[in-house]
């Protein structure tokens, strides 16, 4: 996806996850979005320019959120996981 910036520190982490998230998992998701990106304005979360986060669903069907800042043009990840049912809630309810 032309635009999506992945720090090496971001991609250790989601190659630690169980099962990893691959850059190409997180290109579909923002391919195959249906719906509206949500502000994280938790108080520990909060930045400038704001993260924003959605949940979508790979080719192959498996589920994440991508959370991510929008800057310079770039979409910067900031984390990509298996979304838990609070958080698939949440998005069912105000992003799409």
């Amino acid at each position: 996806m032309r635009g999506l910036v992945i720090s090496q520190g971001i991609q250790d982490k989601l190659d630690k996850k169980t099962p990893p998230v691959t850059e190409k998992e997180v290109c579909e998701c923002f391919d195959n979005k249906c719906g509206e990106n949500l502000i994280d304005d938790r108080e520990d979360n909060r930045t400038d320019p704001a993260t924003l986060w959605f949940i979508a669903e790979t080719n192959k069907g498996r589920l994440l959120k991508i959370v991510f800042i929008f800057q310079d043009g770039s979409f910067r990840l900031k984390t990509a996981y298996d979304p838990n049912q609070v958080e698939i809630d949440i998005y069912e309810k105000y992003g799409k």
